[in-house]
């Protein structure tokens, strides 16, 4: 078999670890009986995309090294060929520090945006010196793999369940969220269509553009970023130890966020909050919108309004702030996962028994974020999707343990209720959205009663 390899990866994550991985992966998959084409150096752009692909010519596949992170845009134009397509994404150690790499985040956004635009593809997640690689590619592109998730319309309803979900249903019939600034380019599972989601829901979206925010946060009074810096200080510490200037920037964030919630009034909010947030006005948006739970009001990341609907469902039926999440990593051996953000997390998520700390953005390098590793309990996770192009309800459950901080930021260890094995297969195999919902306690047969209710699919992580 003729395969042809391109590498990709972004400036803003670890580049010289991204090559080194893309090196090895590339190492392996020559040292196979394969002929391999292309170049394992990293594209980040584009331009370097499309560059890549035309050196590629007579290949029976196109495989897709996720040295990093990157957004779907790189893939759709990697794989802009009638080819099959291999996606291999890289595990990186649990180290408590910087996320280097965050490339299965990488393969479940590419993932998402090949699925909705009908291309299969099929996927391998593990190290870049696996030798097993070359053979499973060629199997899996003989035979792409299939979801072995639990995909259904309906289930019996407990009659408590039931009356939890109704009121559900009914709440976000009377509800509008805030979309502050558009989606980021290449995250397209954050986007939406405002007829579709107002039938299906109810829900009213009500949009500003991202300069009204940095207008109202300019003009915050000094009374109230003291207020908020007083509450930041109470539940996180290391408040003095961060750049001030940007500390401020920041915190005006906030103040400017709950003056668009009290005046619009909005019950959850989507913030597109890279990379102007810090390359236009100076701060970081990941601490400020966590603060905003303490109101009630989730705030969700790069301006995901699905993920904030899911947010205000998971808080209604579990009645405790929920967190959206990406999923970054899966361990076989321990069997758990880790769901994670740069710094976004309710405090009252935080691991008791650890310090919740203020720190920088570990790609942007500003405050404020949070930094601490989630409690242990029972959780429940939910997304709203729209993958295949439909409506429907992921619903699954697991058991967040008491660990060490996997990586910077906040981020959870969650050992899930199917096995790792089982939730890649169906995150790559339905093609699901990078962000989750998580809220402590079981919600599950609350969150399969609304799906019933509303008459959409239960896909079953």
């Amino acid at each position: 078999m003729k395969l042809g390899v391109i590498a990709i990866a972004r400036p803003t994550f670890d580049v010289p670890f991204a090559q080194a991985t893309a090196n090895a992966a590339w190492e392996t998959l020559s040292g196979s009986s394969h002929e391999i084409v292309g170049s394992p150096e990293v594209a980040m752009t584009i331009d370097q995309v499309a560059d890549r692909r035309d050196q590629i010519h007579g290949v029976d596949a196109v495989v897709i090294l996720q040295a990093s992170f990157a957004d779907s845009s790189l893939v759709v134009h990697a794989t802009d060929v009638d080819l099959p397509i291999a996606l291999w994404a890289f595990p990186e150690d649990r180290t408590g520090g910087r996320l280097r790499l965050n490339s299965f985040c990488g393969i479940n956004l590419a993932g998402y945006t090949l699925t909705n635009l009908g291309r299969q593809y099929s996927w391998v997640y593990t190290q870049a010196d696996d030798a097993t690689v070359p053979s499973r590619i060629a199997s899996h592109l003989a035979d792409p793999p299939m979801s072995d998730g639990s995909v259904f319309g309906s289930s019996p309803i407990d009659k408590a369940a039931g009356v939890a979900a109704n009121g559900v249903v009914e709440r976000l019939r009377a509800t509008t969220i805030g979309r502050v600034g558009e989606r980021p380019d290449g995250f397209e599972p954050c986007g939406y269509e405002a007829d579709a989601l107002f039938a299906m829901f109810g829900v009213t979206v009500d949009e500003v553009p991202l300069p009204e925010l940095f207008g109202r946060a300019d003009e915050a009074g000094e009374t109230d970023v003291a207020e908020i810096r007083g509450i930041a200080q109470d539940v996180l510490s290391g408040i003095d130890d961060v750049d001030q200037v940007a500390l401020d920037k920041s915190l005006r964030l906030n103040v400017g966020l709950r003056s668009l919630i009290s005046e619009r009034g909005w019950a959850g909010v989507a913030t597109r909050c890279w990379p102007e947030t810090f390359t236009e006005f100076g701060g970081a948006a990941c601490a400020p919108m966590a603060l905003l739970n303490i109101d009630g009001t989730p705030g969700v990341c790069e301006a995901d309004v699905y993920g904030n609907i899911t947010a205000l469902i998971l808080q209604w039926l579990g009645d405790a702030e929920p967190f959206v999440a990406d999923l970054v990593h899966l361990d076989h051996d321990s069997n758990t996962g880790v769901l994670w953000h740069c710094g976004l997390a309710p405090f009252t998520m935080a691991d008791p028994d650890a310090v919740a700390r203020a720190t920088i953005h570990s790609n942007r390098s500003k405050p404020l974020l949070s930094e601490f590793p989630l409690k242990p309990g029972r959780v429940s996770i939910a997304r709203l999707s729209t993958s295949k192009g439909q409506h429907r309800l992921v619903v699954g459950g697991g058991e967040m343990v008491k660990a060490p901080l996997a990586f910077s930021g906040t981020a959870g260890v969650v050992r899930f209720d199917r096995s790792v094995t089982d939730v890649l297969d169906t995150v790559l195999g339905e093609g699901l959205e990078h962000h989750f919902g998580i809220v402590y306690g079981d919600v599950r047969d609350e969150l399969r009663a609304f799906a019933d209710i509303v008459d959409i699919a239960v896909v079953e992580l």
